[in-house]
């Protein structure tokens, strides 16, 4: 076998496993419920923007898996034949290496063509520049995705507990400049966060929660205050209390994910642990300095929520590594049996794709990417030399 042979049969295996990869990745990003929320919402601002770039990066991701795979299937065709003539080989090989994919085709009005100028220009790339073009189209439109949803899943509760909190100081009597400007605000941040979540302020709660917590400090005599610090002094301790249970099952979670994956894929919680500072405002309240506990008590509740919430996504995520280790184990083991089932446990062409992804799988750390797109290949080769002895 020739290099450029070589080198092209070694590009057509990866172009082969790239695009099992890719129609997964695509099927599970079009199947997002953050998605298709932001298919079907009336979008303005920011987000209608960015999303239009998400969706025309989606729309050329579709098109560059289409275009991918038809000059796999060319290539394959050709790969295929008994005998390869020159023109045969040079073929196969520009399909793989060269600038077979044509990107675009434009006309040259005839007022701009030279005498010898043609009427027609094409822009060509090869598959691997097409490869490299898609990886950023798809990081921008996962990138808005996750945002939105981000955005929406953190924020719109935050406004339903700032509505909650607006309607229990009017019910409790409060009223003044202070709620009307709440009331304005609030409604305001709520209609722009439904169709423009990107570009929607997070720190305008802060200020409808500001306003909320003077109307009510004004209204309330010192006994209800003190009653109502009380209050959410314990329900502060609570919460406490679940981010010291989140903390050890995050340290569990990394303990357990330690040295068994790359450390970049292995999530850490940093920052400080605000319960030192609700000893802090415990100290107030022993104090009897109740105005000046409320603010502060405030911004230490929306400190440990952000806490709690980050100490348990990162359990879940540590979590996930070796969920996702454990599946690809036992997908390796289903098809491995399958095989010996089908008398192909000693198979040539499949006993190294087999061993390349248990190692991958049982090394340490384990790159889970990898890892599945070698239980990929392994997968893909068994039902091909399955079908292929079924069809003689």
């Amino acid at each position: 076998m020739t290099a450029p042979l070589a080198s092209a049969d070694a590009e057509l295996a990866r172009l082969e496993r790239a695009v099992a990869a890719m129609a997964t990745n695509l099927v599970e990003l079009d199947e997002n419920p953050d998605r298709k929320e932001l298919g079907t919402a009336k979008l303005t601002g920011v987000t209608a923007t960015a999303w239009a770039d998400a969706s025309d990066a989606l729309g050329r991701l579709w098109q560059g898996h289409r275009q991918l795979t038809e000059v796999i299937d060319r290539a394959r065709a050709l790969r295929d034949r008994r005998r390869l003539s020159d023109s045969d080989r040079a073929a196969y090989a520009h399909e793989v290496l060269g600038s077979s994919i044509t990107l675009s085709t434009s006309t040259v009005p005839l007022a701009q063509r030279g005498l010898l100028g043609v009427g027609q220009v094409s822009t060509t790339c090869s598959p691997a520049e097409l490869l490299a073009a898609m990886e950023a189209a798809f990081a921008t439109a996962v990138h808005v995705v996750t945002r939105a949803g981000e955005r929406w899943r953190r924020l719109l509760p935050a406004a339903a507990d700032a509505a909650a909190a607006l309607a229990h100081a009017r019910n409790a009597g409060a009223s003044g400049a202070a709620l009307d400007e709440a009331d304005r605000l609030l409604g305001t941040f709520t209609a722009t966060m439904a169709g423009d979540p990107l570009g929607t302020d997070p720190a305008v709660l802060d200020r409808v929660r500001a306003l909320i917590d003077r109307a009510d400090a004004e209204r309330t005599s010192a006994t209800e205050l003190r009653a109502w610090i009380d209050q959410r002094l314990r329900d502060a301790r609570t919460l406490a209390a679940q981010i010291d249970t989140a903390r050890r099952a995050a340290e569990a979670a990394r303990e357990a994910a330690a040295g068994r994956f790359p450390e970049h894929r292995i999530a850490t919680v940093r920052g400080a642990d605000p319960r030192a500072d609700l000893v802090a405002i415990e100290a107030l309240a022993a104090a009897g300095q109740w105005a000046l506990i409320s603010p502060r008590l405030a911004a230490w509740n929306r400190q440990a929520r952000d806490r709690l919430a980050a100490l348990r996504e990162s359990a879940d995520r540590n979590t996930g590594l070796l969920a996702e280790r454990s599946e690809l184990r036992g997908r390796l083991d289903a098809y491995r049996a399958k095989a010996l089932r089908r008398g192909l446990g000693e198979d040539p062409g499949l006993t190294p794709l087999a061993e390349a992804a248990r190692t991958t799988l049982y090394e340490a750390p384990c790159d889970l990417d990898t890892a599945r797109a070698a239980v990929n290949a392994y997968q893909d080769a068994l039902s091909a030399t399955i079908a292929a002895r079924e069809a003689r």
